[in-house]
Parts: C-alpha cells; sequence; structure tokens
C-alpha cells in the first residue's frame, strides 16, 4: 500500500463522503429488491439497488477535487473525472443478492494514485461499509485499520487500530462443495476441525466476521471456475489490504493479493484472508 501523499484530505473527504451516502443507500434498498433486466460486465443480473448505488456514488465521487476517475464492478470502464490524483474501484453493493432475504451486504472502496487498472503497490486507503444491525465502516490507511460505527452519516470511531484477534473462531469458504478441488476439500477439512463455520453469502459480512472474531475467509477457484469468482480490483486488493493492515494476511492460492496488478479491470481471483497461520497452511495444501 502506497504511503499517505500531501493531498491527505482528499482521501478523508472521499471516506467522508461514502459514510454520508451509507444512510441514503441503506434506506433505498426499499422498493429496489428486483432484478434489472441488463447484466454488469461480469455476467451477473443486476438488482434496481444496485445500478442506484453505482449511480450515487459516482456522482458524489467524481464531485471531489482529488478524484481523478471512477470505476466499479457494476460498469464496464473507467468513467475519468477532473485532473486528480486518486482513482477509485468501487464494489457499490457487495452481496446484493442479500437484499431479497434481507441479509448484510457492504459497500467496498480502493484508493489508488495509478490509474485503473492498478495493483496492490498502487493502493493509498482500502475501506467497507457494513449494512448489518448497524452501519459500520472498517478503513485501511497508513498501516492501520480504524473501525467506526455510521450514524446519520458521521462515522464515530470505536477502534481506531484493530487488529485480528490471536486465538481465531470462525471460517467461511465459497463455492459449492462438488465444485472445490480435492486439494482445497482437503484443506478444509483440517480447518473445520479448529473452527466454527460462518458463511452469509456477502462477502463483506463473511470478511467483517474474520475481523472481529479471527479466522479464515475464502473463495477458491473451482473445478470449471479456477480463476475464481471474485474481481481482484475491486474486492480482492482493497480486501486484503484492510486485512493485512490489521496483522493478517492475504492470498490467491500462491502469494499476497497485494502484490498482483490485475491485467484487466474485471479480472477474477480466488481470495483468502485471515490470521497468518491459516494463510500460511493454505498455500503449500494447494499445491
Amino acid at each position: 500500500m502506497s504511503g499517505r501523499s500531501d493531498s491527505a484530505d482528499a482521501v478523508d473527504e472521499i471516506f467522508e463522503t461514502v459514510a454520508r451516502t451509507a444512510p441514503e443507500i441503506r434506506e433505498s434498498l426499499v422498493g429496489r429488491r428486483q432484478y434489472e433486466s441488463e447484466e454488469n460486465p461480469s455476467g451477473e443480473q443486476q438488482l434496481a439497488a444496485d445500478v442506484y448505488a453505482d449511480e450515487l456514488f459516482e456522482e458524489r465521487l467524481l464531485a471531489i477535487d482529488g478524484v481523478g476517475s471512477y470505476a466499479s464492478e457494476e460498469r464496464e470502464d473507467v468513467i475519468e473525472g477532473g485532473e486528480g490524483e486518486y482513482h477509485l474501484a468501487l464494489d457499490p453493493l457487495d452481496g446484493s443478492s442479500n437484499v431479497k432475504s434481507n441479509n448484510a451486504m457492504g459497500t467496498i472502496v480502493g484508493v489508488f494514485d495509478e490509474p485503473l487498472p492498478a495493483g496492490g503497490e498502487s493502493l493509498v486507503a482500502a475501506g467497507y461499509v457494513l449494512y448489518g444491525p448497524l452501519t459500520t465502516m472498517m478503513v485501511a490507511r497508513d498501516g492501520q485499520v480504524e473501525e467506526s460505527v455510521v450514524d446519520d452519516g458521521e462515522r464515530h470511531v470505536g477502534d481506531s487500530d484493530l487488529t485480528l484477534p490471536d486465538d481465531p473462531t470462525v471460517y467461511g469458504f465459497g463455492g459449492r462443495v462438488p465444485e472445490w478441488t480435492d486439494e482445497f476439500a482437503g484443506y478444509v477439512e483440517s480447518v473445520e476441525q479448529e473452527l466454527k463455520l460462518r458463511y452469509g453469502g456477502a462477502m463483506i459480512g463473511d470478511v467483517n466476521q474474520v475481523l472481529t472474531y479471527g479466522g479464515i475467509f475464502g473463495y477458491p477457484g473451482l473445478r470449471d471456475r479456477p480463476e475464481g469468482k471474485l474481481r481482484l480490483q475491486f474486492e480482492g486488493i482493497p480486501i486484503a489490504a484492510i486485512v493485512e493492515a490489521a496483522g493478517g494476511a492475504s492470498s490467491d492460492g500462491s502469494g499476497s493479493l497485494t502484490e498482483r496488478e490485475p491485467a484487466e479491470l474485471h479480472e477474477r481471483t480466488p481470495v483468502f484472508v485471515g490470521n497468518a497461520e491459516y494463510v500460511e497452511r493454505l498455500e503449500p495444501a494447494l499445491d
């Protein structure tokens, strides 16, 4: 992750804008649970809530002087803004399929100082909003993770230097079990002897469980989809940076996600994040 720049106040404004917008996103879910006729660039059907969140974040974030461009999982190309030095990668509504069942979902934000697609070395800050019983925000910057409660669009810091617990207790892995590789299934057998299953179908909620209780979350490469499901630019790199800043580790199965550079904007990747001991055990298990 890149160091702090002289334009640090623009990064602050980005996350303040996301926090101010979060209550509107949450309230907008009522009446926007239906699917649209269009698909996003990854071939996934869009909810009306996905489209609304994407358009609202684009409008507000591109209005910030320090922001030069905006990209999201919901649109094909990067949207150019002004002459700002920061380039934003968003998953506006991660886990939006949970809207129908009224389960947790969130918003993921990556702030880069190079035009997108860009790798972890260009990441200045990363964060996410979790729409759960409370609206909370995690922001990783300068090697620390700050957790806040978002109330009426304002952030109230609860932990200014959050770290993963030393005694991990939960795990969650995506993908249908019959589609897992034999190597990954063998790794899961060892993990499930030690940790409790927690999997809700929205990466943000599952990662937040890991940050709260310790453990590991992952979406592996599958037999018929070795590249996995999650997007490197919008999900993999920002979430990996948050977990690593909290003292954990990340991997795509062979190395840290923060060392990856996307070849194209919507590139997919396997994603594993959590306590270092579980990530370190994963990589040799997949060889």
